[in-house]
């Protein structure tokens, strides 16, 4: 199969490349392949002729969507749609990740994917947007939502703590946070699962079990050997920052669970994986 991937210099699209390329013909764009132009979009569709794409491309700095909010709806609305329309002209599947932050975090358990969004960021309302133009404009869509992810490859929240970890006697983290630490190996493997099935979409896609982003840093220091005494909590109304999270963001993979997939390993056991597999170099 011919599958051309967004965002693949991301550390998602990483992933998607390593556990897609034995068994498929890859086309991978990153920055240099502009989403948000509906010409080159369309142009490149046609000659490529994919049988499926597979978007991971976004503009996912929460706080830069706060006074980039154009651009925030350009990548993550516009793209999205261009790309929807690409894949419907075609005939073809649209594979496209969504966010926990589609969600307002006020519900005390687990998100499923019937629940009715209600985004506080300009990030999450510009994610739903998106989503909501895919669903519009091609029927052959999975829209698969994750959070907290992190991988070998680009930024991410364990680097950023080892980072950290190596420089600083003391690091403080939030607590009041709640969400689902996602290793991006596991969900490129569940969408190589989704991705050929038919069941066109919206699913959760996380690893198991909930965390507050203190408890997940002290895990990370714990893990590579830290002490794990050097992270210290605090509250988001501390930390100060432009965009609202929500306060828990964990998503239930219900409609996974409903078509009978095997769950997702917990967390703990996929960050244990990331280090094992050398994440922590």
């Amino acid at each position: 199969m011919k599958i051309l991937i967004t965002g693949a210099a991301g550390q998602l699209g990483h992933d998607l490349i390593t556990v897609l390329e034995p068994d498929h013909k890859l086309y991978p764009f990153d920055i240099d392949w502009d989403i948000t132009d509906t010409a080159q979009v369309q142009a490149d569709c046609a000659v490529i002729k994919p049988d499926i794409i597979i978007n991971s491309a976004a503009y996912t700095d929460v706080d830069g969507c706060e006074s980039n909010v154009d651009l925030a709806y350009r990548v993550n609305a516009i793209g999205p749609h261009n790309l929807a329309l690409a894949a419907c002209a075609s005939g073809i599947p649209l594979v496209s990740i969504g966010t926990d932050f589609v969600f307002d975090g006020t519900k005390a358990t687990p998100y499923d994917e019937f629940d009715i969004p209600n985004p506080q960021s300009v990030y999450g309302r510009s994610k739903l947007a998106g989503e909501n133009l895919i669903r519009e404009v091609c029927p052959r869509h999975y829209i698969i939502r994750t959070a907290w992810l992190y991988g070998q490859h680009g930024h991410n929240f364990v680097q950023t703590m080892l980072r950290l970890a190596g420089e600083k006697d003391t690091l403080t983290v939030v607590n009041d946070q709640i969400g689902s630490p996602t290793f991006s190996l596991d969900l490129a493997r569940r969408i190589k699962e989704l991705m050929v099935t038919g069941w066109h979409g919206t699913y959760h896609v996380t690893n198991a079990g909930e965390a507050s982003w203190y408890y997940f840093a002290k895990m990370i220091l714990r893990m590579a050997g830290f002490d794990a005494d050097k992270v210290k909590p605090m509250t988001s109304a501390e930390l100060e920052r432009p965009a609202p999270r929500p306060a828990y963001s964990v998503l239930a993979n219900y409609a996974c669970e409903l078509r009978g997939l095997e769950p997702m390993r917990p967390w703990q056991e996929a960050l244990a994986e990331y280090f094992a597999s050398g994440g922590a170099q």
